[in-house]
């Protein structure tokens, strides 16, 4: 079925790359080039309804939102081509715009459901990244697009708001396309193929706006049949990748959650989050080296936002290396298998113990215990039984001991002991207790010794390790004390 998936998926890309090269080359004839792109826009829409057909039920309804605003961005071609050529419409607004406009809230609706099935929608950092880089292209966006349309004196206020609709509307959409890039879920080839749909549907429309703002020189390229046609192909292009996007055989895990670390800063994030951040000041610098700063306060509230932004994200860095300095930490004195302290946290905690128990005038103990016949469990019943008996014993064990009492793993079968504030005699009733709960039906041979007031860790350890060769040397199954 992949391979069906796939040959239909190249199919459509051939069909549709043949069918924007041919649109260089049409009669220079109205009618034709609206008709051949409105076409093209269809396609896309059915390739996108196709690829969700194909998918869950569940998962169809991002792929519909996209394919709807596909389609009303493409059907606008067709009516502001009618309005121009039937009716003389040609200045803002005209009846196409609700339709060319349609594509950013069906989308944004389309990719914000995505990103809800990927991911947490709250996800802070995702968050972060997704408003530098806006904000970043935003400030860029209102200096170069947005404020300049107010310069156009002789549009009225519906087509100042109009004109400015759609960069706002493509500043949405980059939003969009970065949070959902920035969501923890598959990077499989449709994700890509969609970034690269968005990314060309901003780089078409920045590229009108631009045109429109340029004045004469703008005029003149948008009278140049060459240039528009490749200008108009952009959105073409845009619209297959749409297509494409929907009909890759790993489109459905689009809507999948990973367990990618959200954290991370790769190469090509720090990048972008860097020229997003440099954008502001790069204005001013710009601005001063004409001789005049235009848009001061614009700049000045840009480079607070993005400064608060990155300090935010800095601060949700150190909060992450702090919280993995403290897993770590925990991992250098946890037993990977049975979760007790292992060596390293039984040699740091035993010498405090003892300077405590010197303080107090308090006895302590410390004992080792080993596995009785660990290794012919082993043998016969496999290694992954003799880590669920480790597992279980420990548990077992650590049931029956105070909680002021240590139960460290201090290597294979061997483990460790320390009672606080007990004599022989209750260091001899705990070890009791801990041998008769032993789960399946197995016993340990252990060695235990008191502290004598004077003695090192290390020495005490010793003694009881000597009592540990006495039980085992005396039949095992048993709880020794070093000879006085």
């Amino acid at each position: 079925m992949t391979i069906g998936r796939r040959q239909t998926q190249v199919t459509y890309a051939m069909v549709a790359a043949v069918a924007i090269l041919a649109y260089q080359f049409l009669p220079d004839q109205a009618w034709w080039l609206a008709t051949w792109q409105v076409t093209i826009g269809w396609l896309a829409t059915a390739a996108i309804v196709l690829g969700a057909r194909r998918q869950a039920p569940g998962d169809r309804l991002p792929w519909y939102l996209l394919a709807a605003g596909v389609f009303s961005n493409a059907t606008g071609i067709g009516v502001a081509k009618a309005c121009a050529l039937l009716w003389n419409l040609s200045d803002l607004p005209t009846p196409a715009d609700p339709f060319f406009l349609g594509l950013y809230p069906a989308c944004a609706a389309g990719i914000a459901l995505l990103i809800r099935r990927r991911d947490r929608w709250a996800n802070g950092t995702a968050l972060l990244d997704a408003a530098t880089i806006t904000t970043g292209f935003g400030l860029l966006a209102w200096v170069y697009i947005i404020d300049p349309i107010n310069l156009v004196s002789q549009m009225d206020r519906l087509a100042h708001a109009v004109q400015a609709a759609y960069p706002i509307g493509d500043l949405l959409l980059l939003a969009m396309m970065t949070r959902l890039l920035r969501s923890a879920g598959s990077r499989g080839p449709a994700l890509w193929w969609m970034a690269g749909a968005l990314g060309t549907l901003l780089l078409g429309d920045s590229s009108w706006v631009i045109l429109d703002n340029l004045g004469a020189p703008g005029l003149a390229l948008q009278e140049t049949p060459w240039f528009v046609r490749i200008l108009e192909s952009v959105f073409l292009v845009a619209f297959s990748l749409f297509g494409i996007a929907a009909l890759d055989p790993a489109a459905g895990t689009l809507a999948k959650a990973t367990q990618e670390d959200a954290t991370r800063l790769g190469p090509g994030l720090l990048a972008l989050l860097t020229g997003a951040s440099l954008i502001a000041p790069g204005l001013l610098a710009l601005q001063v080296h004409e001789g005049q700063v235009v848009n001061g306060w614009s700049i000045a509230i840009g480079s607070t936002v993005l400064f608060l932004l990155v300090v935010a994200r800095m601060a949700g860095l150190l909060r992450e290396v702090e919280r993995q300095a403290r897993q770590v930490r925990d991992l250098a004195r946890s037993d990977e298998l049975t979760g007790l302290p292992n060596r390293r946290a039984w040699n740091d905690e035993v010498p405090r113990a003892l300077e405590r128990a010197r303080r107090d005038h308090l006895p302590v103990a410390a004992a080792i215990v080993d596995l009785d016949h660990f290794k012919r469990f082993n043998d016969t019943f496999g290694h992954p039984a003799g880590d669920r008996l480790l597992k279980a014993a420990s548990a077992a064990w650590h049931g029956t001991l105070r909680s002021v009492d240590l139960l460290a793993r201090y290597g294979g079968e061997e483990f460790v002991v320390l009672l606080p504030g007990a004599d022989a005699a209750s260091a001899y009733e705990a070890l009791s207790r801990m041998l008769a709960a032993t789960p399946q039906g197995q016993t340990f041979s252990a060695g235990l010794a008191v502290w004598d007031g004077e003695e090192t860790s290390e020495e005490l350890l010793q003694r009881a390790d000597q009592a540990l060769y006495a039980a085992k040397a005396r039949g095992r199954n048993r709880i020794e004390t070093p000879v006085a």
